[in-house]
């Protein structure tokens, strides 16, 4: 087992292939993606349909995991509907991720 990061981000779909194209620049050797629903401190999200969104998840090591929430934090916060978190993970195969 490797000890990894975890980082989700949860977006507006439109976001999606942008921020996914930036993780990988950023340091990510994969992804995935999940459609979301719900709805935050400003309420629901204006998309179509409403609350509709994407969870971006990828393994990461501690550094690269730092690069992506500080790209996020600093692109997308202040324009979007986005939220990012990372946890503690262990990974088995670790070696292809981090």
């Amino acid at each position: 087992m490797v000890p990894s990061k975890l980082v989700t981000i949860v977006a507006e779909p439109v976001l999606e292939e942008q921020l996914v194209s930036e993780l990988h620049q950023l340091g990510a050797r994969g992804h995935t993606v999940v459609p979301s629903r719900g709805a935050g401190s400003r309420g629901m999200r204006a998309t179509d349909p409403p609350g509709d969104g994407v969870r971006i998840e990828v393994v990461v090591s501690d550094v690269v995991a730092d690069r992506l929430l500080d790209h996020v934090a600093t692109r997308y916060f202040p324009h979007y509907a986005v939220i990012a978190f990372v946890s503690d993970v262990q990974v088995v195969r670790g070696e292809k991720y981090v």
